[in-house]
């Protein structure tokens, strides 16, 4: 029929021409996403989790710092004249009390006050010592001591072997320390040097004690009245001591002759003493004319180095004072 092939016609016609569409609004749907994130950077994930508490555990840390300014570095400038820092409340005042020779006292800003203190700077006063104030970093920085004061104390001025013979008086009484590590045995032994008439100290420039604040105090000041000297070579000082007409007398605990049976305190003598655990040296004492020891108690093995001097100086004065 003629109508229904035209309705045939059109419907064909329709199939073949424009249709409704989108529009293009979907086109991103047939783009590729790209490459798939990495599991740290997907919200869900659970790497990404970790990360996001990691990082808050970094920043909580980083907030937890002490952000508050810090003191400036302050230059440790030492004193003048190159001598020993005594550090600490107690060391100060007794050195002080001990009249050791200083140069100034240091002391920190805003000190913590106490009766060393109060004494140490009425005794610096009194010894007409410069006092300087300073930051109290610079007194940690000049010692490592958080006491807050510090004693600068004069190099001590040694004296010559020369200088000590020829000072001697007659007969010569001299004093020989052969190792003596000590400061305090060193001081004690001046001490009693100066308290029975001898002459000088010797001792020797290495691995001995030096003439410290440790030292000082020991001395009790007889180190400012009695001559102390520094050699390189004790082995030789005592050859210069024999031709100077000296005996050289060792004190050594070993020895079978004791110090009653000495028939040469008159004489002039050199005393030499061993340090505090070896004793006297083999060249030391090859080199000594006698090597006399101490009678004591068996029940007590030996003296100390200072003790020995003393006992031998204290029997020389009385033989000579006979």
């Amino acid at each position: 029929m003629a109508g229904n092939s035209s309705r045939k016609g059109a419907v064909r016609a329709s199939k073949k021409g424009a249709t409704t569409g989108s529009g293009g609004n979907n086109k991103n749907r047939l783009s590729g996403k790209g490459p798939t994130p990495k599991a740290e950077d997907r919200p869900y994930h659970a790497a990404a989790k970790r990360k996001k508490a990691a990082a808050r555990d970094t920043r909580d840390t980083r907030d937890t710092r002490d952000t508050r300014p810090r003191a400036p570095r302050v230059k440790s400038e030492r004193p003048k004249g190159g001598g020993e820092l005594v550090a600490g409340r107690n060391a100060v005042v007794e050195a002080l009390r001990a009249g050791v020779p200083s140069i100034e006292l240091i002391v920190a800003r805003s000190i913590d006050v106490d009766d060393r203190i109060t004494e140490s700077l009425q005794l610096a006063l009194t010894q007409r010592l410069p006092i300087r104030e300073v930051h109290r970093a610079e007194v940690e920085g000049l010692s490592g001591s958080s006491q807050g004061i510090l004693l600068a104390i004069k190099p001590y001025q040694y004296s010559s072997f020369e200088e000590i013979m020829l000072r001697a008086s007659e007969p010569k009484l001299i004093v020989a320390l052969d190792g003596v590590t000590d400061p305090r045995n060193l001081g004690a032994v001046i001490r009693s040097a100066a308290a029975f008439g001898a002459d000088g100290v010797v001792m020797t420039e290495r691995r001995a004690a030096a003439m410290t604040a440790s030292a000082w105090k020991s001395s009790a000041g007889a180190a400012s009245r009695l001559q102390v000297a520094q050699v390189t070579n004790l082995a030789r000082t005592i050859d210069a001591a024999k031709k100077e007409g000296c005996f050289v007398i060792g004190l050594d605990g070993d020895s079978d002759q004791t110090l009653g049976e000495m028939k040469l305190a008159k004489e002039s003598i050199m005393i030499v003493v061993g340090s505090e655990g070896k004793g006297l040296s083999r060249l030391v004492r090859e080199k000594c004319d006698l090597v006399i020891s101490i009678p004591m108690r068996a029940s007590t093995e030996s003296l100390n180095a200072s003790v020995a001097t003393s006992i031998a100086l204290f029997w020389v004065d009385e033989q000579r004072r006979k």
